[in-house]
């Protein structure tokens, strides 16, 4: 006896597959999200700041800036930013959190390129059919003009002006995010640092946005804090920095280069930060050490030389439900080979 065949109309079909595609829960990538999802970049200025520091006279320190621009260019931002933008794409972030973002400004007859990292990296983003906006922004080093050894013509020729900044991107599409209340500020403990042409001063600060996800409160802040070479300087910084931006209505989350090792071999800021009040959402990966800096100076390394903790994700009155490092694998077969001296981490995160 021959089994009876049904033959379902193709329009049930289609009306099935478009019922299933309806009821299927929204997806980044493949992934379901139920959390916020959150990033945080060190976008590396390019070149080392040691470089400058270390010359003796006026004339040591315009020739060390000709060999450090030189360096910044051959970092080559905008092929990183690019890179960059498609682990932000591939993340889903909402949220990023972006350390040095530099504005190299450079003026003159035969002038080498300038470069302002914020606005390369929202054009490799709208490259890639993303939609992210400037959400908040902590205007913080400012360097310059100073003569630029790389032009042809005396001296003064060519100009260059640092400018740096930590600032927050917010993902335009994401549907269940609303953010407002930008706001940013520096700290009252700050380090100057004696070069040959005078003082330096970072001027270091932060930046933070409220928001809303799916009707519960958030505050998201970034932050970039003094190096452990000067950690009395550093740990004052955490200090403010819990007493002040970190406090918010709701959950918080931070997300920032803190330059402070997770184990404590540098300075206490990290045990400062997560004593009481902050959890560190990298513990749920409990046997990777999750090493974010960092890589050399040309970024030319074919190894990594990441070996400590510095960029965390930390949260208050929320929970990590997924977090992990970005760029901490080559993206070219020549240099730059890594898209920072510092991996990024991606971060999903369950709010109360």
């Amino acid at each position: 006896m021959s089994r009876p065949v049904f033959r379902t109309p193709l329009a049930v079909v289609v009306a099935l597959l478009l019922t299933f595609a309806v009821v299927m829960p929204a997806t980044a990538h493949g992934r379901h999200r139920d959390g916020l999802t959150v990033m945080t970049q060190n976008l590396y200025t390019g070149a080392d700041f040691n470089r400058l520091l270390g010359a003796a006279t006026p004339t040591d320190f315009l020739i060390a800036g000709a060999a450090f621009y030189a360096t910044v260019i051959g970092s080559d931002f905008p092929a990183r930013a690019a890179a960059i933008a498609k682990e932000i794409d591939a993340g889903g972030a909402d949220l990023v959190g972006l350390q040095e973002v530099s504005d190299w400004t450079v003026t003159g007859t035969g002038a080498p390129p300038s470069f302002d990292f914020l606005q390369i990296v929202l054009q490799k983003l709208a490259a890639r059919g993303l939609h992210y906006s400037v959400a908040s922004v902590s205007d913080n080093l400012t360097v310059g003009p100073l003569p630029l050894l790389l032009c042809p013509g005396p001296v003064g020729t060519c100009l260059v002006t640092y400018h740096d900044r930590d600032v927050i991107l917010v993902n335009d599409d994401s549907r269940r995010l609303q953010v407002s209340n930008p706001q940013s500020g520096h700290y009252a403990a700050q380090q100057i640092v004696p070069t040959a042409v005078g003082g330096l001063d970072f001027d270091r600060g932060w930046a933070s946005i409220d928001g809303m996800f799916a009707g519960d409160r958030f505050r998201f802040v970034t932050t970039h804090l003094e190096t452990d070479a000067y950690p009395a300087i550093q740990e004052a910084q955490a200090m403010e920095f819990l007493a002040g931006p970190a406090r918010g209505r709701g959950s918080v989350i931070a997300a920032g280069d803190f330059n402070s090792a997770a184990d404590g071999s540098s300075t206490l800021s990290y045990a400062k930060l997560t004593h009481s009040f902050f959890d560190d959402a990298w513990r749920i990966n409990r046997h990777d050490p999750g090493y974010s800096c960092c890589q050399n100076e040309t970024l030319s390394n074919l190894s990594s030389s990441l070996g400590r903790r510095i960029d965390l994700v930390l949260t208050h009155d929320a929970r990590a439900a997924r977090i992990e490092l970005v760029g901490d694998a080559p993206f070219e077969a020549t240099a730059p080979l890594w898209t920072s001296d510092h991996a990024g981490l991606v971060a999903e995160i369950r709010l109360h």
